[in-house]
């Protein structure tokens, strides 16, 4: 699909949202769809063949279960591929993920700038209506807290080569 396909298909669909939730619920359901179609095709990839096409292997698809994860938009209600052989690990959301990874590197944005993870809870209910538990932020921010320690604690070179630039600058008249 180029540009202008793409242009039209967005203005054809402007037209029907007249409202800040209509906006919200249609991005949310365009985030649903990606996803899934997504998640659709890892599974083709990983079976070897399409949907509703000869199966190639003695794999093949077992139907699909629903999973909720919990966005920056809220809870997000997704259908999951499934594989007959068990053999099948999805890539974009894990099986046992419980959130998509943005909502997990704001988490850290906000307790690296000092926040604490009661606030950022409160922050998370407020702007998103998401349920984040503090102990989920703690969770998230112990998991890299280990990382983060090493690379404070890292040996330090003996010399750094640096440069000082300075600029004056003077008006002549």
């Amino acid at each position: 699909m180029d540009e202008k396909q793409l242009q039209a298909l967005a203005n054809e669909l402007a037209k029907n949202l007249k409202t800040p939730e209509d906006l919200s619920q249609f991005d949310r359901l365009l985030k649903e769809i990606s996803v899934e179609a997504a998640l659709n095709a890892e599974m083709s990839h990983h079976l070897g063949y399409d949907k509703n096409q000869p199966k190639s292997g003695s794999n093949s698809r077992n139907g699909y279960s629903t999973k909720t994860v919990t966005t920056v938009d809220g809870p997000l209600e997704l259908c999951t591929p499934r594989a007959r052989g068990g053999s099948f690990e999805q890539q974009l959301v894990k099986n046992n993920q419980p959130r998509l990874t943005g909502m997990d590197n704001q988490i850290l944005s906000l307790y690296a700038k000092g926040m604490t993870t009661r606030e950022i809870a409160s922050t998370f209910k407020e702007l998103y209506d998401a349920d984040v538990s503090p102990t989920l932020v703690s969770k998230v921010t112990d998991a890299v807290m280990e990382q983060v320690t090493e690379w404070q604690n890292r040996p330090l070179d003996a010399v750094y080569p640096i440069v000082y630039l300075d600029c004056i600058v003077l008006k002549v008249r």
